[in-house]
Formats: C-alpha cells, sequence, structure tokens
C-alpha cells in the first residue's frame, strides 16, 4: 500500500493551545492514528494511506484555526473533532473543515464578574442554547457534567440583565437518596443549602456572591423546594427546575403548568441517575412521553460527547453505560421461566 506524505504549517499558533499541556492532544492522535502525526518547527507531518491523510488534513487544519482564535482545546474537543473528521465511518475522507466548533466561541450568553465569557463548549450545548432562546418551555436532558443547569442559570442571568424577566426561579425536588434530610444539622434553610450549592455557586460566579445574596434577599432570585411552587403563578419570571428526574408525574404537571406571562421553564435532569423508587415514577420521564411532540416545547438530549469536566468523567460514563447494556442484554437473553419443575 501506497505511503502518502503531507506538510502542514502551524506557524503563528501556540503550540500549547493546539497540542496541549505535554503534547496531551498529539497522543490522542497517536492512539487514533499510530506513527501518523510528527511535529518539527512549526510543521505537522502526515504519513499514511491517502484516506488516513485526508482525515488528518481535515482534523489539523480545524484544530489550527479554533487554536489561531485563542481557544485552548480540551481532550474533549480533540476527540469530537476527531470522529467528526471520520465522519463515523471507517473510509470517509474530510473534504473541509468545519468551522461549528471554532465558532461556539463567540455565541457568548453572560460575562462573569471578572469579565470571562461563557459560551457553549460543544455542538450540543450550542443547540440547547438556541433551544432555550426560541422556545418557552425547554427540557434538558443527559448525563452529569454536560452544563445543564450552569448554561441554564447563564441564560436566566443574561435574561435579567437585559430586563427581559423580572425574576429567576431556580427550583429543585428535595429527595433523600440513601441520605436522610432530617439527620442534618442546622434549620430548615441548612438543611436545603446542599441541595442548592450549585445553583447558587453557578450564580455566585456570574453575579458575585454579594450581588446573589442581594438578589435573593429583594426576592429577584428565589431558589426554593419544587413543593413550594404549588398555587403559585410565575409571572415575567425566567424558571429553572434542576435535578428534574426526581420530579413525579404529578410534581411535573404542577410545575409546569405555574407559568404564567413572559415566562419561561428550563427543565433539567439526567434520566441515568433517578432516586425515585421505583425508576418508573419519574416525571421527567413521563414528559418525554407525553410532551415530545407538543408545538413550543423543545427536548433537547445532551451526550457524553457534550461532558466539559474532568476528561475521566466521560470515561466513567461510558463504563457504567457499557455496564448498563450488558445488563440488559443479559436480562433479554435469559431463558425463560416456563414455571415447570424437573422429574
Amino acid at each position: 500500500m501506497k505511503t502518502h506524505r503531507r506538510v502542514l504549517s502551524f506557524s503563528g499558533v501556540d503550540p500549547l493551545k493546539l497540542f496541549g499541556p505535554r503534547d496531551g492532544h498529539l497522543a490522542v492522535v497517536d492512539r487514533r492514528f499510530p506513527g501518523a502525526v510528527v511535529v518539527r518547527g512549526d510543521d505537522i507531518i502526515l504519513s499514511g494511506t491517502h484516506e488516513q491523510i485526508e482525515r488528518l488534513t481535515g482534523f489539523f487544519r480545524e484544530i489550527i484555526d479554533i487554536a489561531r482564535r485563542g481557544r485552548a482545546l480540551s481532550e474533549q474537543d480533540i476527540n469530537y473533532i476527531l470522529d467528526k473528521s471520520n465522519g463515523g465511518a471507517a473510509a470517509a475522507p474530510v473534504v473541509a473543515p468545519s468551522r461549528e466548533y471554532a465558532a461556539l466561541e463567540d455565541d457568548v450568553i453572560v460575562s462573569t464578574r471578572r469579565g470571562a465569557h461563557i459560551a457553549p463548549r460543544t455542538p450540543g450545548q450550542k443547540r440547547y442554547l438556541d433551544a432555550m432562546r426560541s422556545y418557552d418551555i425547554v427540557f434538558g436532558i443527559g448525563p452529569a457534567g454536560t452544563g445543564k443547569t450552569f448554561l441554564a442559570v447563564a441564560a436566566a442571568v443574561a435574561a435579567l440583565r437585559m430586563d427581559a424577566v423580572e425574576r429567576i426561579f431556580l427550583v429543585r425536588p428535595v429527595v433523600e437518596a440513601g441520605e436522610s434530610l432530617g439527620f442534618l444539622p442546622g434549620d430548615f434553610q441548612a438543611k436545603l443549602d446542599p441541595y442548592v450549592r450549585p445553583v447558587v455557586d453557578a450564580l455566585s460566579e456570574m453575579l458575585g456572591h454579594d450581588r446573589t445574596a442581594k438578589l435573593m434577599e429583594n426576592g429577584t432570585i428565589e431558589i426554593a423546594p419544587l413543593a413550594y411552587m404549588r398555587g403559585r403563578t410565575l409571572n415575567d419570571a425566567y424558571v429553572i427546575l434542576d435535578e428534574a428526574q426526581n420530579t413525579t408525574e404529578m410534581q411535573m404537571k404542577m410545575f409546569l403548568t405555574r407559568l404564567g406571562r413572559n415566562a419561561k421553564a428550563i427543565v433539567n435532569g439526567d434520566v441515568t441517575q433517578i432516586d425515585l423508587d421505583p425508576p418508573s415514577r419519574s416525571g421527567l420521564l413521563a414528559a418525554q412521553r407525553i410532551l415530545s411532540d407538543v408545538e413550543g416545547i423543545a427536548f433537547v438530549q445532551l451526550t457524553q460527547d457534550d461532558v466539559v469536566r474532568h476528561r475521566l468523567v466521560q470515561r466513567i460514563i461510558n463504563a457504567f453505560d457499557a455496564r448498563d447494556r450488558q445488563v440488559a442484554d443479559a436480562k433479554e437473553n435469559a431463558p425463560a421461566d416456563t414455571g415447570g419443575t424437573e422429574r
């Protein structure tokens, strides 16, 4: 088989942003294309079959373009772009690099108190953000670490800053997942704090601790257990229901019917982490069945490709998913119990 060779220049691009700490990104590429990539000076030297050269050329042109724009690439970015370059087929060459990933950083939702820009980091997160901008009720469903809560809070803060809404409601079901709430120390608010801490942390990062505390004190931002929403009508508000997999069907219906004029609801959850017994009681599962075809409601599925936490989180999710598939396959292939007895 004929070996081809091609040289790409990355002159003017920060190698750290391009290749990662200790050339970690090159190690990822080498696992997929052993011995096909060598870096000398400002040049990337590619060698291999025609198909490999075309894939790698598209891949490196894209990440060079992203790094040139000043964005530091993560291992997740590298794996995603490699998968996209492969096109899901073993012999599909890349004709031209996509600009999808490079454009994400331009879609700034809001800036933090320190001036950092918050923007979607994966195409899946971008679809989630676009849905929040276009629909009044959005369900964001996906595993831990995909930014469901953080992006929803960012969108709510942006709406508040633009005076598009007057209040933000952050709501969570209080479900004792093997740990008794009653035995936590302190008064009710102290007992509730661990359940709402993720959203408070997100608010503090965007608004600052003092500003967040002031807005919570004057009622502009309200964080409460889901049960406290019963009987209320929420007008001119951005409402976020977090950990929605732990609502019941009746609680989900109650929450969604609280919306009043100029209100938007974002419902987040992970259907693989249901703490209800049995899990089939989940209101999030019911909403997927009942509301998926209702006009004006969007469902966005996030996957392990959208995980933006530590790189091991994605591997952990994949490992648990693989185990669950094995268990499901074993149950499906188990011999049927006829109820008879041996003679």
